[in-house]
């Protein structure tokens, strides 16, 4: 009996479970796409910092949607967190202005913010909080992030 149960609990394991959310581009649904995604993470039984890495990058994601994407304007921001074994992974999608040089976009301090509010960071913590990002754009279409995380290593 013993070895049936442990067979079954590492077929539960491998399961790929997703999550799929659209949300109007507003700041204050940033809070809301954080914490919906800690709450389906949660099953994976990660550690405080593993949740706190991935609500920030969430955050920034989501954030850079709205600011960057529809310039505060209205929008969907499409997010999409699957679970598959100890992996996660968020896909943070909009239909936005889009990024015309990507890898400029992600080095550290580079913002196209003028008023001086914008780090130019988000990139840059996406990447230190998560294993692995990346960032798909073209101007006119949007951009979309995907961003990988292994949790409980």
């Amino acid at each position: 009996m013993g070895m049936d149960m442990e067979m079954a609990a590492k077929e539960k394991k491998r399961e790929k479970e997703t999550l799929r959310m659209e949300l109007e581009s507003r700041s204050e649904n940033e809070e809301f796409a954080r914490v919906a995604v800690a709450m389906f993470m949660s099953r994976m039984d990660p550690t405080m910092e593993e949740m706190e890495d991935v609500k920030t990058a969430v955050s920034e994601a989501v954030t850079n949607g709205v600011i960057h994407g529809y310039a505060g304007g209205e929008g969907i921001i499409y997010i999409e967190v699957t679970i598959e074994g100890r992996e996660l992974a968020v896909v943070v999608k909009d239909t936005g202005a889009g990024i015309p040089d990507v890898k400029k976009a992600m080095e550290p301090m580079y913002t196209t913010d003028t008023t001086g509010e914008r780090s130019g960071m988000g990139f840059s913590f996406m990447e230190a909080f998560m294993d692995q990002v990346e960032v798909v754009s073209a101007p006119g279409e949007g951009t979309r992030v995907t961003m990988r995380k292994q949790i409980g290593r």
